[in-house]
């Protein structure tokens, strides 16, 4: 199928040459079957109409949704007009972004940074979801959080520290998530080593990744929900 990846940021540029941008991060996570279109939105690129593909990913930021920054208001104004003409999944930032745009809220955290391998317990078992474990482990990187659930969401996984950290949307056909499935081996860990002065116990955090997590798990919830 294809589907268009609206790029909201770009990895630190020493880890670029290794592991490309995130649409290659998650070219590599979905694997075969997807023909990936990628619009820079930081830039201005975006289709001429929402309609024009079958599905959007809006990626992860190191820009938080309540900035007055210039791409964003047209930003959520396309997630408004894409609304039940394409599916939507939000990682992180598009977690984040999709909360604001349908009427949820977003603030930086009073809990601080989430890194490392978080533990989210499954909360509710869509279709797409219908084999998932009572828990999952996945890589999280984000001091932003929805602190108010946008409506006719519900909550499908979530921590005490991301208590709405993945929401399924049951008014349009659309998911996000508060975590990076697409993080893959390394690339969380050099992530936290650029962020070393902002995060209270970086090694501990790089420590969690010394663990398998089941950020492919996720991946193939992604492609199941695209592709269903």
């Amino acid at each position: 199928m294809q589907f268009a990846i609206l790029r909201t940021g770009i990895p630190p540029a020493d880890l670029s040459p290794r592991y490309g941008l995130y649409d290659d991060m998650f070219d590599r996570l979905l694997g075969p079957g997807f023909d990936r279109v990628s619009y820079d939105v930081v830039a201005g690129e975006y289709p001429a109409s929402p309609s024009d593909h079958a599905a959007y990913l809006v990626t992860g930021s190191p820009a938080g949704v309540y900035e007055p920054l210039p791409w964003i208001p047209p930003l959520l104004d396309f997630l408004r007009v894409a609304k039940g003409q394409a599916k939507l999944v939000g990682i992180c930032f598009g977690h984040q972004l999709m909360a604001e745009a349908f009427g949820g809220h977003v603030e930086k955290s009073s809990r601080g940074w989430g890194v490392g391998i978080h533990v989210y317990d499954v909360k509710a078992r869509p279709s797409f979801m219908a084999d998932a474990p009572d828990r999952i482990s996945v890589p999280v990187s984000h001091q932003d959080q929805i602190v108010v659930q946008p409506p006719a969401t519900r909550i499908l996984a979530a921590t005490d520290f991301s208590p709405y950290g993945m929401l399924g949307y049951e008014d349009q056909p659309a998911i996000s998530m508060q975590f990076h499935p697409e993080f893959e081996e390394g690339y969380g860990e050099c992530l936290i080593e650029t962020r070393r002065d902002r995060i209270a116990d970086p090694d501990a955090a790089i420590a969690t990744y010394e663990q398998p997590n089941d950020r492919l798990i996720v991946g193939e919830w992604i492609r199941r929900f695209l592709t269903a």
